[in-house]
């Protein structure tokens, strides 16, 4: 569960500091109030689950001089200020410096909502994306996100890290359900302009003037910014980038010349293509495409991911156990067998969905795996491993896949396994390390 956001009021007021933090969670935020700016550093550290609305004049650390401790500790911390008129001209200086906004006293209740919704919003994702980098730069634990252990799949992993740290635009391509926009958030996520904008729009099956309106603006009824304007410093990423018109490509590719280098806004374009023959280079113009794929990263469709298969199946179907409550159901060798030779045209996502459906039916207590495969995938045969792969690796992928389970059902009780598959303690450790598990990834 994500953690709350909270409020941190600062003000040497109490009656201010009061209103300000009753107003707030009336308006449903969890808030904490310090009656200095040195209270308050004590308690906000770079990862602080929240933003900070500060007076300005304080006696001690004033507002400006607390807002400079804040960033360079933080500086994706959002900070509001509050001023009285006189200190205007102060504010535009903490707006130099990093503030994230201030506001003139006395204001508008709403207007103070507003400004720590949107702040609290920007919050939210700099630590979802703080927390992403974090898994990503963890080559001890499993990806939550971007699971496998595969060799194909280590690859990746440094592919985003390596091209996460450049300025340059990327062309994601890959097969429908790969997890193409998840590898768009990785890559924002572990870059310089992790904490920033992070806008996602889909170039698919709207009228060129419409979307070049969603581009460039002007703004739409609602008050709703182009979305150059709202990526502006982040990331912009185009979904279904096959599907944009070309006159509009042409606009696209001048603004992105326009921005200089480095660019103050990174494109981030997904490719989806899966025209037999046709790649995303025959629908884009040339000057585009190579513009967007001097970096480039291609997903491997799930059917070249070996034991990431299990692997994955595993972690869906005790997700889905969880969220239903009830056991996950057991694979058999020759469902293994089959989930690692099944075709997966909708990838990633298609597995996920068999996994629910698996245990929803065992929840009932009636089908197999097998019959869900086969609902899938008619050309699915029983036990038949496929050309090229040997029986070996077949083998060894429901090895590690039973041990994994074991592990997770007695909660790294060594033992407990033991008994369960009959192995001696040399030979489960020796498997362990073959497989690259270890039992402090299964204790509570």
């Amino acid at each position: 569960m994500a953690q709350a956001i909270k409020i941190a009021i600062v003000d040497d007021e109490q009656d201010m500091r009061q209103s300000i933090s009753q107003w707030l969670s009336l308006s449903g935020f969890e808030t904490d109030t310090f009656p200095s700016a040195e209270e308050a550093l004590k308690a906000i550290g770079p990862d602080y689950p929240g933003i900070v609305v500060s007076d300005i004049r304080m006696p001690g650390l004033d507002g400006m001089g607390f807002l400079k401790k804040l960033m360079s500790q933080d500086s994706s911390l959002p900070v509001i200020m509050i001023t009285g008129h006189g200190d205007v001209p102060m504010a535009v200086e903490a707006m130099r410096v990093g503030a994230y906004d201030f506001l003139e006293k006395p204001f508008n209740p709403d207007q103070l909502t507003k400004l720590v919704k949107s702040a609290t919003h920007k919050r939210r994702m700099a630590m979802d994306a703080r927390a992403l980098r974090r898994e990503l730069g963890d080559g001890t634990t499993i990806m939550k996100k971007l699971i496998g252990a595969s060799p194909i799949m280590s690859r990746l992993r440094e592919d985003i890290l390596d091209i996460g740290q450049s300025d340059g635009h990327v062309l994601i391509e890959g097969e429908t359900g790969t997890g193409k926009t998840l590898v768009a958030h990785a890559l924002h996520a572990v870059g310089a302009k992790a904490g920033k904008r992070f806008v996602v729009t889909s170039c698919a099956g709207v009228e060129e003037d419409e979307l070049t309106r969603r581009f460039f603006g002007p703004l739409d009824e609602g008050g709703a910014l182009p979305l150059v304007e709202e990526a502006r410093g982040g990331t912009l990423v185009l979904e279904d980038i096959e599907g944009m018109p070309m006159g509009l490509q042409a606009r696209l590719l001048a603004w992105m010349n326009d921005q200089g280098n480095p660019a103050e806004t990174r494109v981030v374009a997904i490719c989806n293509l899966q025209e037999q023959g046709k790649t995303c280079e025959d629908c884009l113009r040339p000057d585009l495409f190579y513009r967007l794929a001097a970096m480039k990263i291609t997903l491997p469709p799930l059917r070249q991911r070996g034991e990431d298969i299990l692997m994955l199946f595993t972690v869906f179907a005790d997700q889905f156990a969880d969220e239903y409550g009830c056991a996950a159901p057991g694979v058999s060798a020759q469902e293994a067998a089959q989930l690692l030779q099944a075709p997966w045209p909708g990838n990633i996502r298609q597995l996920e969905n068999i996994a629910e459906r698996a245990v929803l039916q065992s929840r009932r207590g009636s089908g197999t795996i097998s019959s869900l495969l086969m609902s899938d995938h008619d050309e699915v045969q029983p036990v038949m491993t496929t050309e090229g792969k040997p029986l070996k690796e077949y083998v060894e992928a429901f090895e590690r896949m039973l041990i994994d389970n074991t592990m997770r059902r007695h909660k790294g009780s060594i033992v407990g396994v033991m008994d369960e598959l009959c192995l001696p303690r040399r030979t489960l450790n020796e498997k362990m390390a073959k497989y690259g598990l270890q039992r402090s990834d299964y204790l509570n």
